[in-house]
């Protein structure tokens, strides 16, 4: 062994071993590396689909660690009392991990770098989260920026460091005691919806790597313009391991750049995307919460998720079929595809008039690719509400969204299983996914339209002129 104290290695949401800085920084110099990750209150708060993919993501990360060498130490508990017990039996001076920037980490995070130090230990955070620091991306005139095309054109340019490699690992002496990831029943909550969603997730590092070097071979090329057609697998489908940090952003951007033209371009501007998200939520934390333009506090949205008209959104029972296919795709696989989330998004806060918290807290509870940052910003862009947002009369019209995106009802005919003759494995799959006491049928007839599309459309913009005035 090396004779040093080892050093304890807190993974949160950054469940990999290559171009990891602060896995690379506690294992310099052969120094001893103690992996661990801490069930705490931030973890209990996720919604349903977010911790079962959590567990996933943890099962095969472990399963990683055992294979370099080394192990997770899996702890319940909060967080500061968690490490002060680990450095106890450990012998450990120094505790490493990669920032997160919502305000519930923000805050969890500064309390135990505090407390950590006034016990004369070694607490730093690391990047690797992000490719760009919020705090070092500033305009001329040195605030945040709050619109994302200039944003783009600060970032666009910059240089970036390489991908550091994976570290060689060493092992304490002794290892602490760990708790067994079965017994967190972390998915739990999803109840029957495990088996369902299971098919259509592959967790890990590896799986990241292996997915989006498919990607690049043969689809980042058509990219700007395969990414919106909803029956189309032309997506990278990054968005659930850069969630649990399963692959860097850094890998992505740097790999991304063997490709060329538009649609290399496109991707990394998606990627920036995701960057802006988290730009504005360090800068304006209110985002994740509250309307983020101060004069939409008094906009007359409905806000009782026990409508029946929201009822009906949740269900996939609108009577639009894209939205209905797109919601039911979201429950069978836990994510939903990019150009569908703004059509739902739009229906149910333009159409429906219903706050866009229903949506953010719905989508919360059911994606398996749960961003904090991004599920915010994308809410409230849709809404009007937020920055950069879409103008207030841009009302997306589901029929022409579904003509043009969909034109051959592929997508529809996916997901959807009412009023087919033979129903898709994939729109069946949706009603052994779905709570038993919704008491929905394949067999059901379709459902008739909550709302006319121009009824909808005419309703939202006479409430946001009156807003206005």
């Amino acid at each position: 062994m090396s004779g040093k104290s080892p050093c304890i290695m807190w993974f949160r949401r950054d469940l990999r071993l290559a171009d990891h800085p602060a896995l690379r920084a506690a294992a310099e110099g052969g120094r001893p590396v103690v992996p661990v990750f801490i069930r705490d209150a931030v973890v209990d708060d996720m919604g349903a689909a977010p911790r079962w993919r959590l567990e996933r993501g943890l099962e095969v990360f472990a399963e990683a660690l055992e294979t370099a060498g080394s192990r997770l130490v899996l702890r319940a508990g909060p967080a500061l009392e968690v490490l002060r017990e680990l450095v106890e039996e450990t012998g450990a001076d120094t505790i490493y991990w990669s920032r997160l920037y919502e305000p519930a980490a923000r805050e969890r995070d500064e309390r135990v770098k505090a407390g950590l130090r006034d016990d004369g230990l070694e607490a730093r955070s690391f990047p690797g989260h992000l490719l760009f620091e919020p705090w070092t991306v500033e305009t001329g005139q040195g605030g945040y920026y709050k619109v994302f095309t200039p944003y783009w054109k600060a970032v666009k340019g910059r240089d970036l460091p390489a991908p550091c490699p994976k570290p060689d690992l060493t092992a304490p002496d002794r290892w602490p005691r760990s708790d067994r990831l079965a017994d967190w029943s972390l998915g739990g909550a999803m109840n029957r919806g495990a088996a369902v969603v299971a098919e259509h997730v592959d967790a890990g590092e590896a799986a990241a790597n292996r997915r989006f070097g498919q990607f690049v071979a043969r689809r980042i090329d058509d990219y700007a313009g395969a990414r919106d057609m909803l029956a189309e697998d032309g997506t990278s489908g990054m968005s659930q391991y850069l969630t649990l940090g399963e692959i860097s952003p850094l890998t992505l951007w740097t790999r991304s750049l063997d490709a060329s033209g538009e649609g290399a371009e496109t991707f990394r501007k998606e990627l920036a995307w995701r960057e802006f998200s988290h730009h504005l939520v360090f800068h304006t934390p209110h985002i994740t919460e509250e309307n983020w333009r101060e004069e939409w506090r008094d906009f007359p949205w409905n806000d009782d998720d026990r409508r029946k008209e929201v009822i009906a959104w949740k269900r996939g029972r609108t009577g639009e079929p894209v939205v209905d296919a797109a919601m039911r795709e979201l429950f069978v696989t836990g994510r939903m595809h990019n150009r569908a989330r703004m059509i739902v998004a739009s229906y149910l806060c333009k159409h429906l008039l219903c706050h866009w918290r229903i949506g953010q807290k719905w989508f919360e509870e059911c994606l398996v690719d749960w961003d904090p940052a991004s599920n915010a910003l994308g809410w409230q862009w849709v809404a009007g509400s937020g920055p950069d947002a879409a103008p207030y009369f841009r009302v997306f019209n589901p029929e022409t969204q579904a003509e043009r995106f969909d034109p051959d009802r592929a997508y529809r005919r996916r997901w959807l299983a009412e009023g087919e003759a033979q129903p898709t494995r994939t729109a069946l799959s949706y009603f052994d996914a779905i709570p038993r006491s919704w008491r929905m049928d394949p067999g059901d007839p379709d459902p008739d339209r909550i709302v006319g599309l121009k009824e909808g459309r005419d309703r939202a913009l006479a409430a946001y002129e009156e807003a206005r005035s």
